[in-house]
């Protein structure tokens, strides 16, 4: 079994900056993909940021050059550094792992909240 938890999430003013973490236990496979999405209230949850197990990183544009994505293949772990935050970039931010096989499948983490404030 999966379990993913995140940490690092806050209030913080426009402009600053947090780290989110999120840790990985359990068989999570050699071959995945770790990424965050969010979802503000009323909006559907969107993809923040993926990086696959070689490192390679997909960034959101509404995101692309203030974020970025990284991860420990060691410690089963992924951050996220978010940098001159935005009110809108208020959410709750989800961890996410895709294992490719046996089948593909997700898991989530229980989200934490990210709020700026303007």
């Amino acid at each position: 079994q999966v379990q993913l938890v995140e940490s690092g999430g806050g209030l913080v003013q426009a402009g600053g900056s947090l780290r989110l973490s999120c840790a990985a236990s359990g068989s999570i496979g050699s071959i995945n993909v770790m990424g965050w999405y969010r979802q503000a209230p009323g909006k559907q949850r969107e993809l923040v940021a993926t990086i696959t197990t070689s490192g390679t990183a997909n960034i959101a544009d509404s995101v692309k050059g203030r974020f970025t994505i990284s991860r420990n293949n060691a410690q089963n772990t992924m951050y996220l550094q978010m940098n001159s935050l935005k009110p809108e970039d208020t959410a709750v931010y989800y961890c996410n792992v895709r294992k490719v096989f046996p089948v593909p499948t997700d898991y989530w983490g229980q989200g934490t909240q990210v709020t700026v404030s303007s």
